[in-house]
């Protein structure tokens, strides 16, 4: 089990492509928002500056296309977690209740000072390993 974070995200004009719909680019941006505001909301202040996280690697699976003026809400928890990287899962939900994006990234974790990935420690992972009451993982 994990602890979620949500947000919610309304398309705007700029987010739009040539198809009218949300640009693939902006979907993985917007996973990179969802991540930071999990980290900022729950990590203790002193691993906030000391460290940064880093994607390594993304799996998105597009199901769904989102219009300018929608508005989705973005889930994340985290999953695997060893060394300096754990998974991390997030899932774009529409207003009609369908998953319209879904993804898994894999994040290391680098200090800030040296620039070098660092090891996870427990005590960095424990807020995002905390069971969160929903019975989802």
């Amino acid at each position: 089990m994990s602890s979620r974070h949500s947000i919610s995200i309304t398309a705007m004009p700029d987010d739009i492509d040539q198809l009218g719909h949300v640009n693939n680019a902006v979907w993985v941006r917007w996973i990179q928002d969802v991540a930071a505001a999990h980290w900022h909301a729950v990590a203790r202040p002193e691993h906030q500056e000391t460290y940064v996280w880093v994607v390594v690697r993304h799996e998105i699976d597009y199901r769904g296309n989102v219009t300018v003026g929608q508005t989705v809400r973005a889930d994340t928890w985290v999953g695997d977690h060893g060394g300096a990287r754990f998974d991390r899962f997030v899932r774009f939900t529409g207003p009609d209740g369908r998953v319209k994006v879904e993804a898994k990234t894999t994040w290391a974790l680098v200090d800030i000072a040296t620039g070098r990935i660092s090891r996870l420690t427990p005590e960095i992972a424990a807020p995002f390993l905390v069971d969160d009451g929903t019975g989802q993982d």
